[in-house]
């Protein structure tokens, strides 16, 4: 695993740690995946290079809120409907680094 900045992200990229600030969140909604209906909701982080969007199925809703510096381990890119997302994967992990006030 490497740590990148937001600006330096691809499409297709695995195996990555990014760090940044929690500049939105939105509702969780529920979505049909091929294993069920699912809980689904997106943050939007920052580092100061750039924004991502990062999903955040299940219980990663609950792990973040706006104004919290986040660390993601083992995340991955794609592009969906035009832009890049940022993932956690199935060995990733979402690690609140400093709490929002």
């Amino acid at each position: 695993m490497r740590k990148i900045s937001i600006s330096e992200i691809e499409s297709g990229m695995r195996d990555l740690i990014v760090e940044g600030i929690v500049v939105e969140k939105s509702k969780p909604k529920t979505v049909q995946t091929r294993y069920g209906p699912a809980l689904l909701a997106y943050a939007i982080i920052d580092d100061g290079t750039g924004q991502i969007k990062l999903n955040l199925w299940r219980k990663q809703i609950d792990l973040v809120d706006v104004g919290s510096k986040i660390r993601v381990e083992n995340a991955f890119t794609r592009e969906f409907k035009g832009s890049i997302e940022l993932n956690v994967g199935s060995n990733g992990k979402i690690i609140v680094l400093e709490k929002a006030l």
